[in-house]
């Protein structure tokens, strides 16, 4: 059913713009419902977010939600590598794949939904009763009434703690330092040798990966594309995971930190500690990136996901470690679930029941996934081989990391693998 006008049957609003949330809108909006999104950033988010793994499905649900696909997706790479410190090949796995930039994700979405329904600078802050339908209500004291309320607003959500508030982000012991490089800034040995590669690195209790993407402007020619890095590094919860997170201005930020205000000296020291612990081949990356982001790692498992008029989606619900390498991909199988659910459901919450019951068990699956390939790092060992129970080792790494299909089977043989208290 194509999208209709303001008297459309239903109406529903979307809190977040990011890539779920406009999974979300396009969807449902295409199958004739009335729907804004309100994201309370007040500039675009299509800065944000670095590299992503493509999927066929994903590329299939992008279609699906009326994007046009950018032409290359990503950059094409043939298989995976595994080094130790020293730099010495450990392991290779053949595996054609496109490595993508979220950006590009993002732009194609953005650009599908008409721009009339998408709205930047406003903060939801809760949830009003109303006589039949409930209404959200907005820091500039704006309410909305809807149908539908779909929290599509990330691991910090304000839509689950208003629903479910005892849901919280848990840290798992480790951050992400990431960074995206112009190909252009790097060395020529690094761009014959090195870039093409997706490369995973295994130094003491930490990991490093590093891919090509895309450049700025979603070009995949060689010259103007950008490589992508992130390096799992430990750091222990309380005092230094709170230096992390505190400004020049000595404000500590919940959760995570704009990548403007991360203080120099913790670059600088990530700079030392890749010195010290990387091989020279990739040290190069480091000196050439103009910004770092710090991405804190943590695990989100909601025990619901549908409620009487709200629907939580994407990271909003679940959060799976970034080793699974699904967090697009999840939000927007999420929304496409949650639009079937509501197309052939009688009312609206007969929907949510229904999509709770298809979705809820996915959720879980990921999250188990990424507990179990992040295992090593939370527990600081040298390795994944340092523990025979993980059953891992680096060719497991880099079968299992991003392949949603392989991660799922995984988190089945795991079950209840060794967790740390």
């Amino acid at each position: 059913m194509a999208g209709g006008g303001r008297a459309a049957r239903k109406r529903a609003i979307v809190v977040g713009g990011s890539v779920g949330g406009l999974f979300a809108a396009n969807f449902l909006f295409r199958n004739g419902w009335d729907v804004d999104v309100y994201e309370r950033a007040n500039a675009g988010l299509s800065s944000r977010g670095l590299g992503i793994a493509s999927h066929g499905e994903l590329e299939a649900l992008l279609l699906a939600a009326g994007a046009a696909l950018p032409d290359p997706l990503g950059i094409a790479v043939t298989g995976r590598s595994a080094f130790d410190r020293t730099g010495r090949l450990i392991a290779s796995f053949d595996l054609p794949q496109q490595l993508a930039a979220w950006t590009g994700v993002f732009n194609v979405l953005h650009a599908a939904l008409p721009k009339e329904r998408y709205h930047n600078g406003w903060e939801f802050v809760g949830i009003d009763a109303g006589a039949t339908t409930p209404y959200a209500r907005f820091a500039n004291g704006e309410t909305v009434e809807a149908d539908l309320i779909v929290g599509a607003d990330g691991f910090r959500s304000t839509v689950r703690s208003v629903v479910a508030p005892h849901v919280k982000p848990r840290y798992a012991g480790y951050v992400a330092w990431r960074g995206a490089v112009e190909e252009s800034a790097l060395s020529s040995e690094f761009r014959a040798k090195t870039i093409s590669q997706f490369a995973f690195v295994f130094p003491h209790a930490s990991q490093f990966i590093g891919y090509p993407v895309p450049g700025a402007d979603g070009s995949a020619h060689v010259g103007r594309r950008r490589y992508n890095f992130l390096w799992y590094y430990p750091t222990a919860p309380g005092a230094a995971l709170d230096d992390i997170l505190t400004d020049d201005q000595g404000h500590l930020h919940d959760y995570s930190i704009p990548p403007p205000l991360i203080r120099a000296e913790h670059i600088e020291r990530l700079k030392q500690k890749a010195r010290e612990l990387l091989p020279a081949k990739f040290l190069e990356v480091f000196d050439a990136a103009k910004r770092y982001m710090v991405q804190p790692i943590y695990d989100v498992e909601s025990e619901r996901i549908g409620f009487d008029n709200v629907a939580l989606i994407g990271d909003a619900g679940f959060v799976a470690r970034p080793h699974v390498g699904i967090g697009v991909l999840k939000a927007a199988q999420d929304a496409m679930e949650l639009t079937k659910c509501l197309v052939n459901s009688p009312s609206v919450a007969a929907a949510l029941d229904l999509y709770q019951s298809s979705r809820l068990d996915d959720g879980r699956k990921a999250v188990a996934a990424g507990r179990h390939l992040g295992a090593f790092i939370e527990r600081g060992l040298d390795g994944p081989w340092s523990d025979p129970a993980l059953g891992l080792l680096p060719e497991d790494i880099i079968q299992l990391s991003g392949r949603p299909v392989e991660s799922a089977i995984l988190a089945a043989k795991a079950g209840d693998a060794p967790q740390v208290a």
